[in-house]
């Protein structure tokens, strides 16, 4: 479902079940020895999403773990983002050459907890907001901004091994178009070239999930 909104060169794995023959090797399995039951069918899921991904791109199976904030630690050459919620998992991988960086989100089409979009928006951000469950109802947009501000970071994260708090994005969602834009609130590196100010993404509403996703392409490399 989620490949929909991803470029070329991006390939996406999900599902809605927990398959039969998804197990995780033993480094992976020490991670999840002493979790609950449902985190460990979340954990496991994705890491089969992940290695069915991997088999897309020609690669063998390999384990992955967390890093220090949790992020998924991919291959060397691979860039990934993993998500799962109540009753989904998904997984996008692309090679490095392809794909600089990518993040994904997946959240039930619900309204945030009372509380929530205060402590995840900023004040523009949730003006915005109100003017879109006005106009446009059937979206819980309060929602969609969280997960797009996860995706965010996700994208973030792997060029810069620094935190980023919700209000150091400020995104700006096109309810017709199916994307949104996120412009850095802080100093971003020097990606391509050009110093980072943001990210372009994509959303989809399908099958009562919210899903968003970034994933800033590779330059062509120049030929003579």
């Amino acid at each position: 479902m989620i490949e929909a909104i991803l470029p070329a060169g991006a390939v996406a794995v999900d599902t809605f079940t927990t398959p039969p023959d998804a197990t995780l090797f033993p480094e992976e399995e020490l991670i999840v020895r002493n979790s609950v039951d449902k985190r460990r069918q979340e954990f496991t899921t994705a890491r089969w999403c992940a290695r069915q991904a991997m088999a897309k791109l020609g690669r063998p199976p390999m384990p992955v773990l967390p890093g220090p904030r949790g992020e998924p630690q991919w291959p060397n050459g691979l860039v990934g983002s993993i998500t799962h919620c109540a009753g989904y998992r998904g997984a996008v991988l692309a090679e490095a050459t392809v794909v600089t960086t990518v993040g994904i989100d997946a959240e039930p089409n619900q309204a945030l907890s009372n509380g929530v979009l205060p402590a995840v928006s900023l004040p523009d951000e949730r003006g915005r907001i109100q003017t879109l469950l006005r106009e446009h109802p059937e979206v819980h947009w309060d929602r969609l901004l969280f997960s797009a501000k996860e995706s965010v970071y996700k994208a973030w994260f792997p060029l810069t091994s620094r935190w980023l708090d919700f209000e150091d994005a400020d995104v700006t969602i096109d309810p017709l178009a199916g994307t949104f834009q996120a412009q850095l609130m802080v100093t971003g590196p020097r990606l391509h070239g050009r110093k980072l100010t943001g990210f372009s993404g994509r959303w989809l509403v399908d099958n009562g999930l919210i899903l968003t996703a970034i994933a800033v392409v590779a330059p062509v490399p120049a030929t003579v």
